[in-house]
């Protein structure tokens, strides 16, 4: 009893070492799980998010408008007008919000060559069976899961076309 007392007193064993234990078990087994599955596809959409954190629009701004992360304006324009010579082959996002919802802007990010296999749009998500693909790419996404829901979150909110 009196080893109990003393150890909860100085955190060994207590709650806060359970809870560390607990963590390191779940960032093991995560590991050892391999990628996640990718989520469905119903319709023209992907309903379920890729991540069980909810995407954040202001960084999905940021990732949109770095050509060197999320490379969108090199094809896409885009409401940034701090972003000098955006592209000008593909659809304009400014309104993005309001032609698509989020499950079909998920998709179009995930796998754009399931709506059109003619497209010149990567897959910026984990994909196999891949053949365009630049050797600096090969094998890697182009955006992680969660940078995805980012940009998803920030093309939701474009609902006015320019």
């Amino acid at each position: 009893m009196r080893l109990r007392a003393r150890a909860h007193a100085t955190g060994i064993g207590g709650p806060p070492a359970q809870r560390a234990c607990l963590t390191a078990c779940a960032v093991v087994m995560a590991a050892c799980a391999g990628p996640p599955a990718q989520p469905p596809v119903v319709g023209d959409g992907m309903p379920s998010p890729l991540t069980n954190l909810p995407g954040r629009a202001d960084e999905g701004r940021r990732i949109v408008a770095d050509r060197q992360v999320g490379l969108c304006l090199l094809c896409h324009s885009a409401p940034l007008p701090e972003v000098r010579f955006q592209g000008d082959i593909a659809t304009d996002l400014g309104g993005a919000g309001s032609r698509w919802s989020e499950a079909q802007l998920r998709l179009r990010l995930m796998d754009p060559a399931r709506l059109n296999p003619q497209t010149l749009m990567p897959a910026y998500g984990p994909r196999d069976g891949l053949t365009r693909v630049g050797e600096a790419w090969r094998g890697k996404p182009v955006l992680q899961r969660q940078q995805i829901e980012d940009v998803v979150a920030y093309l939701a909110t474009l609902k006015a076309a320019r």
